[in-house]
């Protein structure tokens, strides 16, 4: 199973997205519980952070989910939104081929936000002009509010505000009234003067934006009517209730990873359905130091359910002998995954169903509808990565989750701190920290290493202050002294992140002393290791994971 979220945003420090890519008329089914009875729509229009709009809706206790930018206006009102927001997006309006909306959208009543590129779309379908800025615009602006009323009620007359965009609305329609602008750009913030439609230039989901949270807010419950009915633990009610109705009496096969999503999944599942579970782990000879026991010693105090453990370190080394470029070993991986999963499962009796932990940002990253406006930024093994060979159908309760829901979800079912709070790891798990090509060797080094990074943080009671944190070993060797000795061994780096949300991320700012100890401990016990180097820099545009 898959618990890493890393996601390169394009641009500025924001989420990817999660999103759908939904077909027109698609069933709903168990991977998402349907509590709607307010939902706001978010249409993706190629931006890698549409996710941290609708998960900042999320926050505001309403329920949100992303459709694509060409749902029909049918399809949209058919599933009674509150609001319709318009996500950012790499085009420009005026270029051929640039994605559009339904323009029967604006004709539905329903109120409306543009974001970004949404704006410009809006702008540009009711009236206006858009054009390319003599100079693109990236970072903090100073917004200047001229209504304070409904959308910035509440308001100082001044805050900073996110800008990222090439292009921007060049000439108003006489339909729309500008609500507030900056130095650059005059029309930062519309609304039409008879349709409950407005539009943003600047990007209020991010927290580089002042009070950001309080304008959507504003958008929701102003402007929409919002109630905030969306809580977590009625979505654990409804989906185990979805569960039993979709499962009956049959068998449900779960990967397990020891990590936060497949263990929220398992425990999901075994709520539901109890003994019928039967949960799979696959040990790689990829995981963190003596993680196999820890994952058995973990499930058995939580679950009674049948859990099997195959070992196949040797499969997966000798997929990867001699690869280093990083999506072919991602690939290598999810093929070796697949064929062990796939030789233990067809031993056990009466499954019908595989469950797996995929959140919303596993879906988006993976580029999960070929044919969307969105970009493919790593390959993950648990989303399409299972064949129709398998002869399974697919559970993904946590589908339509961000990771912050799925940790309170896991608090939800009672599942302890410790493994609620624990930090993600990635899927390919050491592949894609030991750079250059995979050894049994290096992945010694490495486990060592990142074993030492770990307990120091957690013995500086730093681990829940600090969100991810591990060792990567660099294909480099280094010049050094040891005993008087002249060596040339490897040099390891340390990464340590702070985030909300896994789609921006800031490095974190160790301590002096904490950094002292990690370093001397790794150069004095683990063999081969004679140089660390501290990782310094933020996502973007950076990611958090190397590879």
């Amino acid at each position: 199973m898959l618990d890493d979220a890393d996601l390169p945003a394009d641009g500025f420090p924001v989420d990817s997205h999660m999103v759908a890519n939904i077909p027109e008329n698609s069933p709903a089914s168990v991977t998402t519980a349907r509590i709607a009875d307010e939902r706001v729509v978010v249409l993706d229009f190629g931006s890698q952070y549409a996710q941290l709009i609708a998960r900042r809706i999320r926050e505001e206790n309403v329920y949100c989910e992303i459709l694509r930018h060409d749902v029909s206006a049918e399809t949209i009102a058919g599933r009674k939104p509150k609001a319709i927001i318009l996500s950012g997006g790499p085009s420009s309006v005026y270029a051929e081929g640039s994605p559009k909306c339904d323009p029967k959208l604006f004709e539905l009543g329903i109120p409306i936000l543009g974001i970004c590129y949404g704006m410009q779309l809006v702008s540009e379908s009711l009236g206006g002009q858009v054009e390319h800025c003599p100079a693109r615009e990236y970072g903090r602006s100073r917004l200047k509010i001229d209504n304070m009323e409904s959308l910035f009620a509440g308001f100082p007359h001044e805050i900073d505000v996110w800008m990222s965009h090439g292009d921007q609305v060049s000439n108003l329609s006489d339909s729309f009234e500008t609500l507030a602008g900056t130095s650059t750009c005059p029309f930062a913030a519309v609304r039409h003067k008879t349709l409950p439609i407005f539009g943003l230039q600047f990007h209020p989901e991010v927290t580089h934006t002042s009070l950001g949270g309080t304008l959507i807010h504003n958008f929701l419950y102003n402007i929409a009517g919002c109630e905030g009915l969306w809580h977590l633990g009625d979505f654990a009610a409804e989906s185990i209730q979805l569960i039993r109705q979709k499962v009956g009496s049959d068998r449900v096969i779960c990967g397990l990873s020891g990590g936060v999503d497949s263990s929220v999944t398992a425990a999901l599942l075994y709520k539901a359905i109890g003994s019928q579970l039967s949960c799979i782990l696959i040990d790689n000879g990829l995981l963190r130091k003596d993680e196999q026991t820890a994952v058995i010693t973990e499930f058995t105090k939580h679950f009674k359910a049948d859990l099997r453990v195959v070992n196949a370190e040797a499969k997966f080394l000798d997929a990867l002998k001699g690869i280093t470029e990083p999506q072919e070993k991602r690939r290598r991986i999810g093929h070796a995954f697949i064929e062990c999963f796939r030789e233990e499962a067809e031993k056990i009796q009466g499954a019908k169903f595989l469950a797996q932990g995929t959140l919303y940002p596993d879906v988006i990253e993976s580029g999960a509808a070929p044919d969307g406006p969105a970009a493919t930024i790593k390959l993950h093994h648990n989303v399409g990565g299972l064949p129709d060979e398998l002869g399974f159908e697919l559970i993904e309760p946590l589908r339509d989750l961000f990771k912050d829901e799925v940790r309170r979800l896991g608090s939800e079912l009672g599942l302890p701190e410790q493994l609620v709070w624990r930090h993600p790891f990635p899927g390919p798990g050491l592949a894609v920290r030991c750079l250059g090509e995979v050894t049994r060797e290096k992945l010694v080094v490495l486990r060592e290493a990142d074993e030492i990074v770990v307990s120091e943080i957690k013995n500086a009671s730093l681990y829940r202050q600090t969100s991810q944190a591990f060792a990567v070993l660099l294909p480099v060797q280094s010049v050094g002294v040891m005993g008087d000795a002249r060596t040339y061994e490897n040099a390891v780096a340390v990464r340590c992140v702070n985030t909300d949300d896994f789609m921006t991320a800031d490095w974190s700012h160790l301590p002096y002393e904490v950094l002292a100890r990690i370093s001397t401990r790794i150069i004095n016990e683990v063999r081969g290791v004679n140089r660390v180097c501290y990782d310094i820099s933020s996502k973007p545009p950076a990611t958090i994971e190397w590879e």
